[in-house]
This record gives structure tokens, sequence and C-alpha cells, in this order.
């Protein structure tokens, strides 16, 4: 990229200015590149005046190094010195307003700087238009890809200019070092500049090979994205019951061998009350009547409506499912909700309770109304990471919001039981791999959810771009290691969230989300020792909460099992939540760990 052309600004500079002012331009930019590099979100406060700035004096120089040229060349210099010009002055005027406008801006000049190139090729009859063409072509492909992956964008422009701003720093100190030991700066002769010429053809095609490969990887990130059909638009007029089947059809992902499955779209309510639609998927044993019904809580897949389960192949597979060997042997069914605003359109309950604990019984109650289920009358409750946080969530509003479930257990897999603990230890190791992402689902879906809170008041102004982009994504899709990257590449710099954004309302709504029960029925936690997405910590708090309260709990630790560890078929856990299922079925009393018994 050669964004803006600084190496002409640095000749005029070396060529024209003392010695030793050169020097002290060059220490100065030599500091200033330091910084971009190491402290890319914080320096994407002052890059869109120092990237400003720097078009306006290259600008400047276009027309200073250009003097001597043809007509045609002067013309087509003043042209590119004053698009350089205008843009610097765009950059400058806007870009303190919004570090988002920095990357429409990053990709006009990239655009602009390649056609400029692609013109001088049918303008100018110079040899160095060839190579100026390939790596004109190269920006355009960059400057388009920019509007692609905004916030990878920002955060390589940021550390690219960063190190491009210090070795033209070190260049700068270099010649005018040169310059006061020797009088002046040499003009190379010819046989010097051939080198050169060679270089900059080898540096054109690499660029834009570069390029090219960007470009594919782009197109293999985007591609394969769901699409949301017509199966899950709203109908004319929404039914207002809870728990109501609007429309049903047949899935065409995979199944567990010896099941059939179909997609719901039925009638929930948010934490407000306010009826929503969500989807499900609803995978019947062959040959069975009156099997009893498994409705299960997905774990974290994004927060945009494309990411739902039910528009992928693996909604009820047995890669998704714990225990999946279980259903055909047992006879069980399973309802896997996609949680409103999946599939669905509205806003999506990530981590937060109600809405997700409702959508949870409310497919159990869909499912029974699909025509020839034939289901039985009894329901557990399963759930993984969020979807533990949301299985949590259904078990204690069973009784009180769909008491005609007869909810027989919950069964809580790594769940994230306590938000604000999470958000507290994301914040407190911001470098850590997935953390801008977890962060960024958390803080849109609250800031969409609920009213009083903005993103603005939360998220530090250079890091929204990376917090919108994140929410965009599903964690299946190429598209999330971008957003991971990114986040890696800013989180030793700061907290994509605001300091103090967990002791306002932000913090007061992530911590009325934490179930507290109580829970009827019985109640299974299971968490694996090395889970380093949601820490085994957060279920021990839960169940010395629960233990305090009299609330029975069986709390299962799992020795060295990670965070999906637990979804494991034919695991020690896999065959305890198959019995435990059996004994809730069957209407047993549950075991209570607390003061180990």
């Amino acid at each position: 990229m050669t964004l803006p052309p600084l190496a002409i600004t640095r000749r005029t500079l070396q060529r024209r200015a003392p010695w030793w002012a050169a020097v002290v331009g060059g220490v100065a930019l030599v500091v200033v590149g330091t910084l971009l590099v190491t402290r890319p979100l914080a320096a994407l406060a002052v890059l869109g005046w120092y990237l400003g700035l720097s078009c306006v004096l290259s600008g400047v120089a276009e027309l200073s190094v250009r003097r001597g040229d043809g007509s045609s060349g002067r013309r087509t210099a003043r042209a590119t010195a004053a698009g350089w010009v205008v843009l610097g002055v765009v950059i400058v005027v806007w870009a303190g307003r919004s570090v988002a406008v920095l990357v429409p801006l990053v990709a006009a000049a990239l655009v602009l700087s390649g056609v400029l190139a692609l013109v001088r090729l049918v303008r100018e009859r110079s040899t160095e238009r060839w190579w100026r063409a390939a790596v004109g072509v190269a920006e355009v492909v960059f400057g388009l890809l920019a509007l692609l992956w905004p916030d990878a964008t920002l955060v390589v422009v940021a550390i690219l200019f960063g190190g491009r701003t210090a070795l033209v720093g070190l260049s700068l100190a270099a010649g005018g070092i040169a310059a006061r030991v020797r009088g002046r700066a040499p003009d190379p002769s010819a046989r010097a500049r051939r080198p050169v010429t060679a270089a900059r053809w080898v540096g054109a095609c690499l660029v834009l090979a570069l390029a090219a490969g960007t470009a594919l990887i782009s197109h293999a990130f985007r591609d394969g994205i769901p699409v949301v059909d017509a199966f899950y638009d709203a109908p004319d007029t929404l039914p207002t019951t809870p728990g109501t089947l609007v429309r049903w059809d047949s899935y065409d992902g995979d199944v567990i061998a010896g099941m059939t499955a179909s997609r719901l779209l039925y009638v929930t309510t948010d934490a407000s009350g306010t009826p929503v639609l969500a989807s499900a998927v609803l995978a019947l044993p062959n040959g069975v009547t009156g099997a009893p019904l498994v409705t299960w809580a997905h774990g974290t897949v994004g927060v945009a409506r494309s990411c739902a389960p039910s528009l992928g192949r693996d909604a009820v597979a047995t890669t998704t499912l714990p225990a999946s060997d279980a259903f055909v042997r047992n006879g069980w069914a399973v309802v896997a909700t996609d949680y409103p605003g999946m599939g669905t359109d509205g806003p999506f309950p990530y981590l937060i309770g109600e809405g997700q604990g409702r959508a949870v019984l409310d497919a159990a109650r869909a499912a029974r109304q699909v025509p020839g289920a034939g289901l039985g009358d009894r329901t557990v409750v399963w759930g993984h990471s969020q979807g533990g946080h949301a299985a949590l969530w259904a078990g204690q509003l069973a009784d009180t919001y769909a008491p005609d479930l007869a909810v027989a257990g919950t069964a809580a897999l790594s769940p994230a039981s306590d938000p604000l603990a999470l958000a507290e230890g994301v914040l407190a190791h911001p470098g850590s791999p997935g953390a801008s992402l977890a962060m960024s689902f958390v803080v849109d879906a609250y800031t969409r959810y609920y009213p009083e809170l903005e993103v603005d008041d939360v998220v530090a102004p250079s890091a929204r771009t990376i917090v919108r982009e994140a929410a965009s994504r599903c964690t299946e899709q190429g598209g999330t290691l971008v957003t991971i990257l990114a986040g890696l590449a800013i989180g030793k710099d700061q907290p994509i969230v605001d300091t103090g954004a967990l002791d306002g309302p932000f913090g007061a709504r992530l911590a009325e989300n934490v179930p507290a029960g109580p829970w009827p029925a019985p109640l299974l936690v299971v968490h694996g020792d090395a889970d380093t997405v949601v820490p085994a910590r957060l279920s021990d708090d839960l169940a010395a909460r629960l233990c305090t309260a009299g609330q029975p709990i069986e709390l299962v630790r799992l020795p060295g099992g990670g965070h999906l560890d637990v979804l494991e078929d034919g695991s020690q856990l896999s065959e305890r939540l198959e019995s435990w299922t059996r004994e809730r079925f069957a209407g047993e009393d549950g075991t209570d760990t607390c003061g180990g018994s």
C-alpha cells in the first residue's frame, strides 16, 4: 500500500530542509510510529489527524517533485495534488468526530491512489508507470476489502502506519545526518537507480500478489454465510399466547440416525413480556409414541440473525448435542431453540435470562403442537455455556411461566451463570483469545435489548467499529478469525469497554441476569476443571450460594475437562447425563452435593 506517498514528502524535506530539521523530524516520527505500533487502539484516536496531514503534505510534495515534468505530467500532478489535499482536509475535519469514518476514508484514499496510478498509465510515457499501475490495481483491491473488513482495516492501518512512520523517521534522520556529514544528499546516478527500479518491480508484483491472495481469503471467509429464508418471516397477525406454533417444515440438516427432524416457528415472550417470534428444530425418535422431551439450549454461536443453528446443518447433530447416542436408545425427543433474534427478526437476548429462558420453555410447548409428534408430558431442560445460563433461567421460571410443561429437571453444562463476573474477568484480561469477541456479543445484545444502554456509553470510541463488526459475525464462520486477531492486536493496549462501565447501568443489568432460583425440580451443574472460556469457579460460586440458601444442587466437576469436553459422547459425563435424565423422567428424587453428600 502507498497511502499516502510519504516517500515523496521525505525526499522533498531531505533536499530542501536544513539537516537539523530532518533529524528532529525523523526522531519525532520514530517516536510517533512506535506508539502507533504498540498502542493501536489508543493511537486510532490521533491516526485521523496524522493521516489527514500526511495527505495534505503529500499533495504539496507532489507539485514540488513534478514541477519540471511536461504539460501532461503537470496536469496529472495538479489533479493528484488537489485530490490529496482535499482528502486530507476531509479527514482532519471528520476523523475527530468518529474513528469509524477512518475506514471509508482509508478505502477512498486507496482507491483514489490506485485510480490515479492507472490514469498515469494512459497519460504518461515513463517506464515507471507500469509498476505504479500494478501497485494501483492492488490499492483498488485493498480499498474495496477495507469496506468489507472495517475492524481488521483499523487495526492493520494503525500498525502498518506506525511501522511505516517509524521507518520514514529513521530514513529522514539518516538523510539529515548524511547531509550534515557530506554537505548535501547526493543525487543517485542512473547506474544507482537500476537496482531501485528492479526492487520497485519486485515490490509491485508482491503487493499485487498479496492483494489477490487477500481477496481470495476474503471470498472464502464470506462464502457460505447462511441466508434467512421466508420460513422465518413474521405472520400478518402475531399470536399472543406464548408457545403457539406458527408454522413448521422439514429440516434438511444433519440428524442423529434413527430420528426425523422439523424446524419450527413459534411465539415466545421477551424479558418484558412482549410476544416475539423464535425458531427451533425438533427431532423425534422414529417409531416412538409418547416420547419424553429434552429442550436444548445451545451455546454461543454469535448474536446476528444469520447465526441461527436451524439455518445450518448441525442444530441437532451428534457433534452438537451431548449424550447424542442416548436419544434413540431411550426413545427421547429433543427440541433445540435458536432463541429470538436468530433466524427471526428482533433483538437477541444474549445472556439475558428471562428472554432466553422463556424461549427454551416455549420451544417445548410448540413442539407438542406439531401434528403427529405424539410427545409425552415430561420435559427436561439441557443447556451448555450460554445455553447453560438459559437452562438455569428456564428451570427457575418453569413453575410460574410454564407449569403445563411439568419440567422434571435442569442440567446446565459449563454454564455462564454469572454474566457480571464473566465481564469482569474479560476486562481484567483483555488480551486473552476471544475476549473482545465475547464482550462484543454482550455489549451488542444488551444495548439493543435495554433502552437505557448505549454503545457510546459503554465502548471506547476507537473500539466501536470492532464491536459492531464482531456482532455481525457467527463463530462458525471464517470471519470470526478476523475478529479474534483484531482483538488480540488491541487487547494488550486497553479493554474495548470503558473503564468504570461495569459500575453503572451496564453492570447493573449484567447483575440482574444472574440466576438465583429457586429450582423446584432437581438441578445438575457440570463443569470442567480446565475450562478457559467459562471458569469453573463460576459454578463453584453458584453452588456455594445455592447451598447457603438451602437450594439442592448436584455439582459435578470434570477433572481436566475443557469447555467443550462436556459435550463429548461416550465420556463419563455423557453417561452421568443420560442416567440423570432417565431418573428425572422416572420421577426419582435428585442428588444434593451440598455439604459433600
